[in-house]
């Protein structure tokens, strides 16, 4: 069930912890059907993002609602690091870090993820300039944070 929300922020949909909302809102309101067992194991497992990714990106285990929030996943987080882009003009590039996009990583590097980055319009250009970047090292985390605290 859906808790109601006067606003939903992009990190409810757009990380790691987002993604069970986007799981829960393709079965739940869009239909797309859940197969019993990876329901089984969303519900009971810690985290249930890395069942559902597991399930999205492994061809042996390929679940179709997984596959579908991990898409939608994808595109929200393609858009919305182009909208970051634009509005800071980030021409030395957009990384993306964290477990979700390490995990998810496979869909990234899909054409569709930087065609949905892109779209912007009249600014589709600027952003055809900017690179993007996934951060795979926790290390690259870390280092992030203790330069954020130097400020």
């Amino acid at each position: 069930m859906f808790t109601k929300f006067d606003h939903v922020s992009y990190e409810r949909v757009c990380s790691g912890v987002g993604i069970p909302n986007l799981y829960r809102f393709l079965r739940d309101v869009e239909g797309i059907p859940e197969d019993p067992e990876v329901g089984k194991q969303v519900a009971t497992t810690g985290d249930p993002s890395f069942v559902i990714i597991d399930q999205a990106v492994d061809p042996a285990n390929k679940s179709e609602l997984c596959a579908a929030t991990i898409d939608l996943f994808a595109s929200i987080l393609a858009s919305e690091a182009g909208n970051l882009a634009m509005k800071v003009l980030a021409t030395g590039g957009v990384y993306l870090a964290g477990g979700a996009s390490v995990h998810c990583l496979e869909v990234i590097k899909k054409p569709e993820f930087i065609r949905r980055f892109k779209q912007k319009g009249r600014l589709t250009d600027l952003l055809e300039c900017i690179p993007v970047q996934v951060v795979v090292s926790p290390a690259g985390l870390a280092g992030a944070a203790a330069y954020g605290l130097e400020f």
